[in-house]
């Protein structure tokens, strides 16, 4: 009497790793990896998690670039990118910060101690914040 066994597959991915797979940004097409787990599913990956790439900076002064927190970050399905601006009662930008955040609004001029803060959000392409 012979036993079948079942194997089964566990794939980890890294949400860096799961969204180059997704986007099909490896090589500008869907990888081998991508194209296995899709046949798995009923809908594709990338309308399930519905993910974006965001331009990071935690600190960024006029005419400088970042000092800190550059990076990329992974906004998902209730997130959206960011670029928060603070400037200076006068007007003047102070500084300007960038990334994911949940529940993004578009605002203007909040008070904040002696400055004003402007919040911008996007979801409509990766890194659309470097634009805002």
């Amino acid at each position: 009497m012979r036993h079948s066994r079942t194997h089964k597959m566990f794939i980890y991915l890294s949400p860096s790793s799961l969204c180059c797979i997704l986007r099909g940004s490896l090589k500008g097409q869907m990888g081998p990896l991508a194209a296995a787990v899709s046949h798995l599913l009923p809908y594709s990956l990338a309308q399930i998690i519905e993910i974006i790439q965001c331009r990071m900076c935690h600190i960024q002064f006029p005419r400088q670039k970042c000092s800190r927190g550059r990076g990329l970050c992974i906004a998902v399905k209730e997130e959206a990118c960011t670029t928060g601006r603070i400037f200076k009662y006068d007007g003047t930008l102070w500084l300007t910060f960038r990334g994911c955040l949940k529940n993004c609004a578009n605002v203007n001029n909040i008070k904040w101690s002696v400055y004003l803060v402007n919040f911008r959000c996007c979801r409509s392409h990766d890194l659309c914040n470097e634009d805002i």
